[in-house]
């Protein structure tokens, strides 16, 4: 028997696979990055949640928020604790786990604190960033939706058909308004959990509407190359 034997459909899928990545490296010029999934996954334990996140996802949190979220477990724990009267019971119902589970947590009884396990730990981050100022975060996204916002960028940016002039694709610090309009397809995106790569699309758009098309009056129909994010910040007046 031969030691490779063709099995139909197998050379048709690889052709497939090998399509579909080259198209992925082009997404940055049709305006949308790849984005950059290194670290992703389960966080292993002490690790926030967020470091395993997009760029755009962690500027648009940082923005909704006025003070920082709680860095460790132990706080973060005596933060739910508070916000739910001190119940351990009502505590372990958020987290799934039993009260006598919560109880060994936080305990202050020598030899009788327990540590929780990474994925414990996970569930307790996304629980505290549910309930971390809700009505400041409401407030602050209501108004970027009305106002709009400033982003602050570093990333490569251009115009993807430009190539040798000031205008082509380069790494540049970017500091842009943009209108209420982007602000809420940015969060609209978020909520229906449509990723980084469409909110990167969102801006690559706006984007090069504003700071390389003079608002629609030159340069339509050229793609924007929008790629290499380093950090993504956005200002909420």
């Amino acid at each position: 028997m031969p030691l490779h034997r063709h099995v139909p459909g197998v050379r048709s899928r690889r052709r497939a696979a090998l399509s579909r990545r080259h198209r992925n490296r082009r997404a940055g010029v049709a305006g949308c990055a790849r984005p950059d999934t290194r670290g992703r996954g389960r966080s292993p334990a002490g690790r926030s949640r967020e470091t395993d996140v997009g760029e755009i996802a962690q500027g648009l949190e940082r923005a909704l928020r006025t003070r920082p979220v709680p860095p460790d477990t132990e706080t973060r724990l005596r933060f739910l604790l508070a916000a739910h009267q001190g119940s351990t019971r009502q505590v372990a119902a958020v987290l799934e786990v039993s009260q006598r589970t919560v109880q060994r947590w936080v305990t202050k009884k020598p030899g009788a604190r327990r540590s929780p396990g990474p994925a414990q730990i996970q569930v307790i981050e996304e629980a505290v960033l549910a309930r971390w100022q809700p009505r400041i975060r409401a407030r602050r996204q209501a108004r970027a939706e009305a106002e709009g916002f400033v982003f602050h960028s570093r990333a490569r940016f251009g115009f993807a058909a430009t190539a040798g002039s000031s205008e082509d694709p380069r790494v540049r610090r970017i500091t842009q308004y943009l209108s209420g309009e982007v602000a809420r397809e940015l969060f609209a995106a978020r909520d229906t959990g449509a990723g980084e790569q469409q909110q990167l699309v969102i801006l690559a758009r706006a984007l090069g509407h504003a700071y390389f098309r003079d608002g629609g009056r030159r340069a339509y129909g050229v793609h924007i190359a929008f790629t290499d994010i380093e950090f993504a910040d956005f200002s909420i007046r």
